[in-house]
Formats: C-alpha cells, structure tokens, sequence
C-alpha cells in the first residue's frame, strides 16, 4: 500500500468534526460527512470512492440526517400521541428551529426541541385533559429523540469507517 494522500487525512478531519457535530448543537453532523466524501469523490474521479460505495454512503446519510424526524415521531406514536399533537411538534419544532437561528446557531437544536415537546403536550392536553397520558407521549417523543441520536452517532462511525477503508484500500 502507498502512503495516503494529504486530502485523505484533510478529508478525515472534516469528518471528525462533522462526528462532533452529532452531538454538538450548532455544528453540521452526519451531513457534513456525506459533504466530504463526495468532494473527496469528485476530486479522485471516484476512483477510491466507487459509485457503489458513494451510493451506500449517501443512504446512510440519508437515514442519519432523517432519523431525528421519524424517530421521534415514532417514539411519540408508540407512546399514544396523537397525528394532531405529532403534526403539532414538527410545525412548533421549525418555528422553534427559525427563531433559534435568528438568536444564533447554537440556539436552534434546543429551540426546535423544546417547540417540538410543547407542540406534542399542547395538543395532547388539549385533547385529553390528562397530564398523565400528555407527559407519556411527550416522554416518548422525547425517547425517539434520544435514540435517534444514537443512530446518528452509529451511522456517522459507520460513514468513516466505510470511507476510510475504501481509500485504504485504495
């Protein structure tokens, strides 16, 4: 095997960061990996990075960059939030994300976040008159959440890994 190149390393930092930025608010995650690899892609004709690869990199990110989405959705529909409260989270979750922006970058992940949970419990209550049943869908989506940052966590591992093994590969 040949020395790797300096864009190899260069690229591997990005990524780092990007890996970071899973768990950091304010930072780009697993689309800052997906970024990277195809520049890297394109800057090597794809030739370390086959299309093949490219095209299992680009589903993984796919679903990384979604999970956030439908996990928690799911997390707050298997704990018996209703399509109104989950429709609810995601408008006040983006508006929560809008005005974290205006505030600053860093604002928005907790912003969208807390819109998201005040959407789910609103309309849950409102509907419900439960506190009980209202802070179990919460907790739920809340759930979801979480997980979804384990999935994101494991599918950013995963990007680096694949991309550094097909340019070690070479």
């Amino acid at each position: 095997m040949s020395e790797l190149p300096v864009g190899f390393w260069v690229a591997l930092v990005a990524m780092c960061i990007g890996l970071a930025g899973v768990v950091l608010p304010g930072v780009p995650g697993v689309g800052l990996i997906w970024i990277v690899a195809l520049i890297y892609a394109i800057a090597e004709g794809f030739t370390a990075i086959d299309p093949l690869t490219f095209i299992v990199l680009t589903v993984l990110a796919a679903v990384g960059v979604t999970s956030d989405l439908w996990m928690s959705q799911a997390g707050g529909k298997l704990a018996g939030a209703s399509w109104k409260a989950l429709l609810a989270s995601i408008g006040l979750g983006l508006v929560g994300v809008l005005v974290g922006l205006l505030l600053g970058i860093a604002w928005a992940a907790p912003l969208g976040i807390t819109g998201a949970i005040l959407g789910i419990v609103l309309v849950e209550y409102h509907y419900r008159q439960d506190w009980r049943e209202t802070i179990r869908a919460g907790a739920g989506w809340m759930a979801g959440c979480l997980l979804s940052g384990a999935v994101q966590l494991l599918v950013s591992v995963l990007m680096i890994l694949i991309f550094a093994w097909q340019v070690w590969r070479g």
